[in-house]
């Protein structure tokens, strides 16, 4: 049995307009080799200028991440030959990152874990190769991009814990809105660097699994690995360092070159960058951008509204899902319902009929503070179905009505004539009307069988156009049923 040991490098890219040293559009998708200029390109004589707003994007991650911000940080080059970065070498951060000695807490097995940050670093990203039969094709545009790489220390031990800790940091840059978090398109990538020794023995021989491109990858590299490392040594063999590709196709991981240690890459500080000393309007610049964190929301929803853990954290998953529902229930609280039952009631409809009608209508979260259904008319519609004047089925229509009319309920219902029917008498009528259309239905329920009985219920409710109030229904037919017998 062995003690597994793992690390991640995540980078991110970060949400900046232009490019971190450069003033070239930073922006995935677009036509290759067009957003690139001189700098990027590493022309002699060029020189860089940094992007502020990149090191605020890198500031509030790193205070996200309980990290402390470092008085004073500066930029390196980091030599090695990249056939994506013409100047042969990436600008980035060793000696004085933007952020060290973090911690961010994992929910795991019921226990908390404490994963340790040991730096935020701002780089440059280098551009893209495209691999086309023999030949490779070269595309700049990313060149230069806004990188950050967060780093921990090798606290992790499954490929679980590992994906557990990609999920929780992807939705955390999105909710501070620094990165898009799609993995699919290389804004935000995993290196995972992962060691096995004899328990108590300390950190083995490590090895890297380079660009994992899903939190999904991340787990299945690294417990294939973890596998893998055992068998070598079960069998006497020692573990080569190096650095190994996820084969997605085959479910292994595969050699790709020995690892490089820091010394290899000769970094010696950037001549053309003088440091970064953040002053105290920049530090309260980041403090300004800061929001409440994914984590800490769940828990404020679960003891502020009784929310489930489970529906919280859905709730929470996108934060302009998150803002979404909070809004609907302070509407709903205005309108007298109690904070759980607003909370629950809102929940559930938006985990269950908004929800189908925003795939169908395909309406992403961050489209949600523009659609149709305000937050006050999520309430409105709640509270219309808390107090009885309409029912269940028909709140489903007025739903549909607000979609397609961008009309309020309580207008809806009123003009279409949908409020619940709680008249004895008018719906005695439909009670008439249910018993002389199905004698033979009326003689079943008489003798007991229920299912009738329901069914003679739901024609009672159908005879009103479906507004009749399902209670009194049910207990008119009962009535009448007693009297049948």
């Amino acid at each position: 049995m062995y003690q597994s040991f793992i690390g991640l490098e995540v980078h991110i890219h970060l949400l900046t307009k232009s490019k971190v040293f450069c003033g070239c559009r930073a922006a995935f998708g677009d036509e290759p080799n067009t957003n690139v200029c001189p700098v990027c390109m590493g022309y002699p004589g060029v020189l860089p200028a940094l992007n502020e707003e990149a090191m605020r994007m890198s500031a509030m991650v790193a205070k996200a991440l309980n990290c402390t911000i470092s008085p004073k940080t500066w930029f390196e080059r980091k030599q090695y030959f990249y056939p994506d970065m013409t100047k042969n070498y990436q600008i980035s951060q060793f000696a004085s990152p933007v952020g060290v000695n973090g911690y961010v807490d994992l929910e795991v097995g019921g226990k908390t874990k404490r994963i340790r940050i040991k730096e935020c670093h701002l780089e440059e990203d280098a551009g893209k190769m495209v691999h086309a039969g023999n030949v490779t094709l070269l595309d700049y545009n990313r060149a230069g991009t806004s990188l950050l790489e967060i780093v921990t220390e090798p606290d992790m031990e499954t490929g679980e814990e590992a994906e557990l800790y990609i999920q929780q940091l992807r939705r955390m840059v999105r909710y501070l809105g620094v990165c898009d978090g799609n993995m699919e398109e290389g804004s935000l990538r995993a290196d995972a660097n992962v060691s096995i020794n004899l328990p108590g023995a300390g950190l083995g021989r490590k090895v890297e699994i380079k660009n994992l491109n899903s939190s999904r990858f991340v787990k299945l590299g690294l417990n294939y690995e973890i596998k893998r490392q055992a068998e070598v040594l079960d069998k006497g063999g020692a573990i080569r360092q190096e650095t190994r590709l996820w084969n997605e196709n085959r479910d292994q991981t595969e050699s790709m070159r020995s690892k490089e240690s820091a010394h290899d890459y000769r970094y010696f500080p950037e001549p053309d960058l003088p440091p970064f000393i953040p002053d105290a309007a920049f530090l309260a610049k980041v403090d300004a951008s800061m929001v409440e964190l994914p984590v800490a929301r769940e828990k404020r929803l679960c003891a502020e509204f009784g929310l489930a853990p489970g529906a919280a954290s859905l709730v929470c998953e996108e934060k302009p899902l998150a803002d979404y529902f909070e809004a609907a229930v302070h509407e709903a609280l205005l309108l007298d319902l109690s904070p759980h039952v607003a909370a629950e009631r809102v929940y559930a409809w938006l985990s269950s009929d908004v929800k189908r009608v925003m795939n169908r209508d395909k309406i992403a979260a961050e489209g949600m503070a523009s659609m149709r259904l305000s937050p006050k008319r999520l309430a409105s519609l709640v509270s219309l179905v808390a107090s009885g004047k309409i029912s269940g089925k028909i709140a489903k229509q007025t739903l549909e009505a607000v979609f397609s009319d961008d009309a309020d309920p309580e207008a809806i219902v009123k003009e279409r004539g949908w409020e619940q029917i709680v008249d004895p008498a008018v719906i005695g009528k439909a009670v008439e009307a249910a018993f002389a259309a199905d004698p033979k239905a009326v003689a079943a329920a008489a003798a007991g069988d229920q299912k009738i009985t329901a069914y003679l219920v739901g024609k009672t409710i159908a005879a009103t156009g479906g507004r009749a109030d399902p209670v009194l229904a049910g207990k008119l037919v009962a009535e009448k049923l007693s009297g049948e017998k």
